[in-house]
């Protein structure tokens, strides 16, 4: 059975109500929005997000009310700071009351690979003495077995579905990955499920030719989405650069829940699809992200 599926038909299968989630596991860049958006517009509810530093992709799903719960190291805007949808849920539950698990990027990284190595937990010296650990119940300090020494148990983070984007996939979910790159592997390995959004689709002799650089193997993909611009307005490296208007724009409007609400309306709920969504944005905006030189690595050669 092929594994490409159109964004709507990958959210549908793998992303029921009350999934756990993992996404924005690239930190500020390769961000999959427009899958996001997506869970907005199918509607899913009582969802857990699992991530590091997501940006404004864990505010939009807080906001339209999609979240029960976040594990997290951080949720708000990276360019302006706070996410107000994050608030406005932790102080007055609005739209509706948020459990969260605090983190470190540490414990969150340490937590997936825990999982994908098939272990209970990882240790760290990390958080000891930190307010953290008070916090969040499932991180535990114990002594060492060998030496006694302090330490910090991270327990394994299994989620449901890992959403990751790449710069390319050939059909059977293989993903490559070049910049920043943050804890997507691991994700990939922990995940129950995994869907790849990719910027470009190619055949497999493609990924074949630079191993080194694939960071999901497609025996651990279940779905495959070909969506240029999937990440905006995160950026690319090599395809797009961060709009940093959207985020802006984001923080002056959604500063009230009416503001959020219609926000929301405007950019998710009332365009049909991610087309519409690029439509919107108008081809003069995404043609000025695009990066203004080429910067092409050294070729390498693996030899036979």
């Amino acid at each position: 059975m092929s594994k490409v599926f159109s964004l709507p038909e990958a959210i549908r299968r793998y992303v029921p109500d009350g999934a756990s989630v993992c996404l924005g596991t690239a930190l500020e860049c390769l961000i999959p929005f427009a899958a996001a958006h997506e869970v907005i517009r199918q509607g899913r509810r009582d969802l857990t997000l699992i991530g590091p530093i997501s940006d404004v992709c864990f505010d939009q799903l807080i906001a339209a009310g999609c979240v029960r719960r976040v594990v997290a190291a951080w949720v708000g805007n990276v360019q302006y700071g706070t996410g107000y949808g994050f608030r406005r849920a932790v102080e007055a539950g609005v739209p509706r009351p948020l459990e969260v698990e605090d983190h470190s990027n540490l414990t969150i990284a340490l937590g997936l690979e825990a999982a994908g190595l098939g272990v209970p937990y990882l240790p760290t010296r990390s958080l000891l003495g930190s307010d953290i650990l008070a916090r969040s119940p499932r991180l535990r300090a114990a002594p060492c077995p060998f030496t006694g020494e302090p330490l910090v148990l991270v327990p394994a983070l299994v989620p449901d579905v890992a959403i990751l984007h790449v710069q390319r996939a050939d059909p059977d979910g293989t993903g490559q990955a070049w910049g920043p790159t943050g804890v997507t592997a691991a994700a990939g390995k922990a995940s129950r499920a995994v869907i790849v959004v990719c910027e470009e689709l190619v055949e497999p002799a493609v990924v074949r030719d630079d191993p080194n650089r694939t960071l999901v193997p497609g025996f651990r993909v279940d779905a495959v989405v070909h969506l240029p611009w999937g990440a905006h307005p995160s950026p690319v490296q090599g395809q797009y650069n961060r709009d940093h208007a959207i985020y802006a724009e984001y923080h002056r409007r959604t500063a009230s829940a009416e503001g959020a609400r219609a926000w929301l309306d405007e950019w998710v709920r009332d365009v049909p699809d991610h087309a519409g969504y690029l439509a919107k944005l108008g081809p003069a905006r995404l043609a000025g992200l695009r990066p203004r030189a080429s910067r092409l690595a050294a070729p390498v050669d693996y030899g036979s």
